[in-house]
């Protein structure tokens, strides 16, 4: 039997590697609502310089690439959560008798493998199918949508507290037992038939501990937008779940080097528990913002996320204990470090109630301009912020729009582009999102960047549009578009600007106009290299320059 510390070294793996499939989130944007599927912008691309103004007409902005980047993200989030569902009670237990079966039934080692490695694509199979399923069943125009469709932000939030619940043992997700003892039964007919069924028989048995796991990263894929999303995070999450079974099968011996089944699994889910319950809130937070709610703010936001990390490092040091947890005698070393690591970042969290930026985390949290205390601005800006803020109190939207920063932004696009042209000023609008966790990443990451901050707010007039917002337009401004589509909303009207103009509906999204509504130089997505992203700012000026 292995000490203990080995089994925990499993856990600090687990742990890095549910963060990582966080952070997997930000390489994906935001699209808008408007059901128009075209490639998302290139981030971070080198512009050229236009030398002659050109009329704004659709500009097609194709980039596989960051299709192909987010699809891999999603691979990834799915092959750690493949590898996190291996260390769940209800399948680690499972992974010698499985693998004793294969070698002991087989007459030859050769069989052996032949027959782990059909069971292992049977697994793999299944998952990618019912990833398949949920793009059938939704359709690629729902998928668009649902990563800034309310209803859903909310729903999504109740289903992760939900599993978060379910890991941290207040009861278990089972399927009805008929369905396994019926996939069993004919899992006994031997053959290619007998280990697809076997495979089966695991996906089903094992729902209890998978199913949050599954649910979770089917959230994550469907909302990115991607129309083979929740297929590929599948085929990721099959691919680490069937890896061990055939590797077992080739070598056996390896089997003795795996820790022995114990109350560290339950450990596993509580902690899987904990890190559900955290990400659930940025799906609350998607609709607060969405629907003005105000009541879900930055230090809001926050203080839970500190609460919750608080309380796992109190478990991981054995001072919280659940109801399904095994006694803990001494706390072993490496859960001693992994507990640390936990309540340093709890504490490192705790000055964003003051404003602090943490832009580490800044994807996730609430904009800057929620906060209702916030001493970083004022320090950035140089600037009394409630004085800064009475000045753009005038501007159109401004009850319920609050530019980052403290910046001086406009809400609409005409009213932004006549005080451009009264000023003789290019303009920068920014396509972005309440849900648009890219976007927050820019703002906190790059635009406060000295010399950037410098040109965004000096040298251009910028207009912010919010193509999810869910605030109704005057009577007067609705309308349908001659495709048919309703424009009854804020975010109506500006994501299918987006869409009729730039031929594009990926947040962020930034274009650089002069005050005639004249494209400078071609948009450009998330640059998160802040000399880079200046030379993008200063191409547009200098094209302004040439032409003005």
């Amino acid at each position: 039997m292995l000490k203990e510390s080995t089994k925990f070294q499993w856990l600090i793996l687990l742990l890095v590697g549910m963060l990582l499939s966080f952070s997997s989130v930000k390489a994906q944007d935001t699209v808008s609502t408007t059901g128009i599927q075209f490639s998302s912008s290139t981030p971070g691309t080198a512009q050229k310089v236009i030398k002659k103004t050109v009329l704004v007409k659709p500009v097609k902005t194709v980039d596989t690439k960051q299709e192909k980047r987010s699809l891999w993200a999603i691979f990834i989030a799915g092959l750690l959560g493949g590898f996190a569902a291996l260390l769940m009670p209800c399948i680690f237990p499972m992974l010698p008798l499985t693998v004793s079966f294969f070698t002991k039934g087989a007459e030859n080692r050769g069989k052996a493998i032949s027959k782990a490695l059909l069971y292992g694509l049977s697994i793999i199979v299944i998952y990618v199918v019912l990833g398949l399923l949920v793009t059938v069943i939704f359709g690629a125009d729902a998928l668009n949508s649902l990563s800034t469709n309310g209803i859903f932000n909310f729903f999504f939030f109740l289903l992760l507290v939900v599993f978060a619940a379910s890991f941290l043992g207040a009861f278990e997700i089972t399927l009805p037992s008929s369905w396994v003892n019926k996939i069993d039964q004919n899992a006994d007919k031997g053959g290619l038939a007998g280990l697809f069924f076997m495979a089966a028989t695991l996906a089903l048995v094992s729902f209890s501990c998978t199913g949050p796991i599954i649910g979770t990263l089917l959230v994550q894929a469907a909302t990115t937008g991607a129309l083979l999303g929740p297929a590929i995070g599948m085929f990721g999450f099959a691919l680490a779940l069937s890896i061990p079974f055939a590797l077992f099968a080739m070598f056996p011996g390896l089997m003795h080097s795996l820790p022995k089944s114990g109350g560290w699994l339950n450990s596993v889910k509580v902690v899987l528990g904990f890190l559900e319950l955290a990400f659930s809130l940025k799906f609350l937070s998607n609709v607060d913002l969405a629907y003005h709610w105000q009541w879900f703010d930055r230090e809001v936001f926050l203080v839970l996320w500190i609460i919750i990390f608080a309380l796992m490092g109190f478990y991981l040091l054995g001072k919280l204990t659940f109801s399904l947890d095994s006694p803990i005698t001494f706390i072993p070393v490496p859960r001693l470090f992994l507990s640390t690591v936990v309540l340093a970042f709890t504490i490192y969290m705790v000055p964003g109630l003051w404003g602090a930026p943490l832009r580490s985390i800044s994807a996730f949290l609430p904009p800057q301009s929620t906060q209702d205390f916030d001493l970083y601005t004022p320090t950035l800006t140089g600037a009394n912020v409630n004085a800064t803020k009475a000045n753009h109190s005038a501007h159109k939207y401004s009850d319920i729009f609050h530019a980052p920063l403290n910046l001086d932004a406009y809400f609409d696009y005409d009213e932004g582009m006549v005080y451009a042209k009264s000023l003789h000023k290019p303009v920068m609008i920014d396509f972005t999102g309440h849900a648009c966790v890219n976007c927050r990443k820019m703002e906190a990451n790059v635009w406060p960047d000295k010399e950037v901050y410098k040109r965004v707010s000096q040298d251009y007039v910028l207009i912010q549009l919010y193509v999810d917002d869910k605030t109704d337009l005057a009577k007067d401004e609705q309308s349908v578009t001659a495709t048919g589509k309703s424009i009854k909303t804020i975010g109506n009207k500006w994501s299918n600007l987006q869409a009729e103009k730039f031929q594009s509906n990926s947040q962020p999204f930034y274009v650089l106009l002069d005050n005639s509504g004249n494209l400078l130089v071609p948009p450009s997505g998330a640059d998160y290299d802040a000399a880079s992203y200046l030379r993008f700012l200063d191409s547009g000026l200098n094209a302004f320059q040439t032409n003005h």
